[in-house]
């Protein structure tokens, strides 16, 4: 069965301008730019105000199926998004996670990059580049962790992924090899929260709104 109209609005802030051209949206900010491309759903978009003059974006769905009205809301919290990305900008945590070889880590091509030693011991150099628009740095209030800073919260996500998966564990059991770098926060540049952390006898519990990770130290 298909619906004859399906539409949903978000409002726009007053700090942000959207442009909409044959279905790619376009938010500028305090931050920057940031584009994205809806050609491949079948929706309409249009820039309008209401009766107080408050703008406001609608996405509207002719005739779609369940699928394609299920699609308006998804496209809403894509542009949600950049709106965020825009004003606020969005940041990622990750920690250093070992038993007993430190990780060494240092900050390359003017924090846009990222170079791991020492991970199990291994002499191997595991390079990272962040990608485009995302900065990396060390964090000076907490030991062994990593800030990584952007607008586009999907390339943020991709960067702290791509460190994520250099330092896998390998033919070894997971289970108890549990070394490698983790996100241990997610959010926006603005909310700043410490990481809460406490620890019992051999077991250190690092736990988040995102993460529950235990780590086993290995003490004698």
């Amino acid at each position: 069965m298909k619906t004859i109209l399906s539409s949903e609005t978000m409002d726009i802030p007053d700090e942000v301008k959207v442009k909409v051209k044959a279905k790619l949206i376009e938010v500028k900010g305090p931050r920057g730019k940031l584009c994205r491309d809806f050609k491949h759903l079948n929706l309409d978009f249009q820039l309008i105000k209401d009766e107080s003059g408050k703008r406001k974006l609608k996405v509207e769905a002719w005739f779609g199926s369940r699928k394609t009205s299920t699609a308006i809301r998804t496209t809403l919290s894509h542009v949600e998004n950049l709106i965020t990305g825009v004003t606020k900008g969005y940041r990622m945590k990750m920690r250093f996670v070992y038993a007993h070889f430190p990780i060494n880590a240092s900050i390359t091509n003017g924090n846009k990059g990222i170079e791991i030693r020492n991970f199990l011991g291994e002499k191997k150099v595991r390079k990272v580049d962040m990608l485009e628009g995302v900065s990396i740095l060390r964090s000076e209030k907490v030991k062994d962790e990593l800030v990584l800073d952007g607008n586009d919260i999907e390339l943020v996500s991709r960067s702290a992924a791509l460190i994520n998966q250099k330092c896998h564990v390998k033919n070894k059991d997971i289970r108890k090899f549990l070394d490698g770098i983790y996100v241990s926060e997610k959010g926006t540049i603005d909310i700043d929260t410490d990481i809460d952390i406490s620890i019992d006898s051999n077991e250190e519990f690092l736990e988040t709104n995102f993460h529950f990770c235990v780590i086993k130290l290995g003490r004698g």
